[in-house]
């Protein structure tokens, strides 16, 4: 329910832990292939009626305590001026990716309300349509990733160009994740306006980074979103993949609640973060594949280690894996609510 998950962001008592899942609208769920075989992915995201469509999915099929935003952390760039393109077999593809202070330069300032407006029309469909009885969540890429995706022209294993240009043009690096920085932050603020109950910033390849580099190349940058959101009053949640080494240095950088992978022990990595913040976390999305037995012991594992503290927010450590059994889905949602359920 909205306020379960919202008094969990703000680590309020709560009668039952909340839970969603990263990626619960997608390829696991045949309503969502159904959708997919009619349309393509980037027409999804930017037909209000279609992005809402895939939203409100998951939230009829179980028991969720919040719904996200049906999108991708890349749509923002594309009126940037960055020529994307989703490829089936390999993925989000850039054609013009960033390689020179030219082309930090041509990025686009832009206004979210008016490029990105299929985005908040969809978040007000969403809205009406839950009536209350769950939270939305918006979201978007943080710098990092998202400057990762625009220089090495899409996934990446080493990130070797995008240190290259770190280390090597400190300069330019500075400008290009000012500028991202600077319209991630208004397109959240513009998300929280139309609609969104909190937001959560996606730090996807920031684990490929050791402490230190990112104190200094990445946190002056996720700062000021973090501050901007706070100013605005949207409760904001900070996540990262393979990030335990990270874990006090992006809780410096800011969010109500800091996202946990599932390499990390959540009791050890709540320590690390510090109690005056919630956590949400963190079952290994492999574990939905496993004998139902497996998947009761390893949800109440993570719910003994939070040990009813309030702030904890249950979720998988990263997205639901394609093929996910619907019915392990709709256990874990039920194993936590009972499991976890005060007096």
């Amino acid at each position: 329910m909205k306020d379960r998950f919202l008094r969990a962001c703000r680590r309020e008592e709560v009668d039952a832990t909340p839970v969603w899942f990263m990626r619960q609208a997608g390829r696991y769920m045949p309503e969502y292939r159904a959708l997919r075989a009619r349309h393509g992915f980037l027409e999804i995201c930017a037909r209000s009626e279609l992005a809402a469509e895939a939203t409100l999915q998951p939230l009829r099929a179980f028991d969720l305590d919040a719904a996200i935003l049906f999108s991708d952390i890349l749509v923002p760039l594309v009126p940037m001026g960055i020529d994307l393109e989703f490829s089936e077999s390999e993925g989000p593809m850039i054609r013009n990716p960033i390689a020179s202070e030219a082309d930090i330069s041509a990025l686009r300032r832009i206004e979210p309300r008016v490029e990105l407006g299929g985005v908040m029309a969809a978040l007000g469909l969403v809205k009406r349509e839950l009536a209350g009885k769950a939270a939305l969540i918006g979201f978007a890429g943080a710098p990092f990733t998202l400057a990762s995706y625009v220089i090495e022209g899409g996934s990446s294993r080493n990130f070797t160009k995008t240190k290259r240009l770190m280390y090597g043009e400190p300069r330019l690096w500075h400008e290009l994740l000012g500028k991202l920085s600077a319209m991630i932050a208004d397109y959240l603020v513009c998300q929280a306006d139309a609609g969104a109950d909190a937001v959560q910033l996606f730090d996807s390849w920031v684990g490929c980074l050791g402490p230190e580099d990112y104190r200094e190349y990445v946190l002056p940058h996720s700062k000021p979103i973090f501050d901007a959101l706070k100013e605005r009053g949207v409760p904001s949640i900070h996540f990262g993949t393979d990030s335990g080494g990270l874990l006090s240095a992006m809780r410096d950088a800011g969010g109500d609640v800091i996202g946990l992978d599932w390499r990390i022990d959540l009791a050890e990595g709540w320590e690390k973060i510090g109690l005056d913040r919630g956590i949400q976390g963190n079952l290994d999305p492999a574990v939905l594949f496993a004998p139902r037995g497996e998947i009761e012991r390893r949800v109440r594992s993570i719910l003994d280690k939070a040990a009813g503290r309030p702030g904890h927010i249950f979720n998988l450590g990263h997205g639901i894996l394609p093929d996910t059994p619907l019915e392990s889905v709709k256990a874990v949602v039920e194993l936590v609510h009972e499991y976890s359920r005060r007096g």
